[in-house]
């Protein structure tokens, strides 16, 4: 997934290396965000979300930003599904098209082992996360050009 957003590559690249503030793009498909620490900026920082897929019985995952390399590059890694079994990836790169233009490009991948875990990713799982992803990019895009969107920020899980 790609967008076009009218800031330069270091205002994206601040607001995405918070982790905090993916909940806010991404709260119509994932919800019930918690922090896994209390400083949400930056390699290291983590979360847990409920996916909202339909007919899905194993709905937490956990993300982490494993690389942060300022201000281009921000990989997440995380697991969910039953037992926490399939790995997930995602990456954000941010380049500057132009002076005040950056693009967004958002891939995410999954490493389903388990034979019924790859069905349920075929038979509509992963064209299901492409729409939700793809409605994601659009709705940062709202928020960083207008301040529009906006949904509430995670709080830290309970200990």
């Amino acid at each position: 997934m790609t967008t076009n957003i009218a800031l330069p590559r270091e205002q994206v690249f601040e607001y995405l290396a918070d982790i905090a503030n993916h909940a806010e793009f991404t709260d119509h498909y994932l919800v019930d965000w918690r922090l896994t620490r209390e400083n949400s900026f930056g390699a290291g920082a983590g979360a847990r979300f409920r996916v909202k897929a339909p007919f899905n019985r194993f709905s937490w995952a956990d993300v982490t930003l494993a690389e942060v390399q300022a201000p281009f590059k921000i990989v997440e890694r995380g697991r969910g599904g039953k037992f926490n079994r399939i790995k997930m990836l995602g990456t954000y790169e941010i380049f500057e098209r132009h002076a005040g233009m950056s693009e967004v490009q958002y891939t995410f991948e999954t490493d389903a082992r388990v034979p019924s875990d790859r069905l349920a990713e075929i038979l509509g799982g992963r064209s299901w996360t492409r729409r939700k992803a793809k409605k994601a990019m659009k709705r940062l895009r709202g928020i960083l050009e207008e301040g529009r969107g906006r949904g509430t920020r995670p709080s830290v899980a309970a200990r």
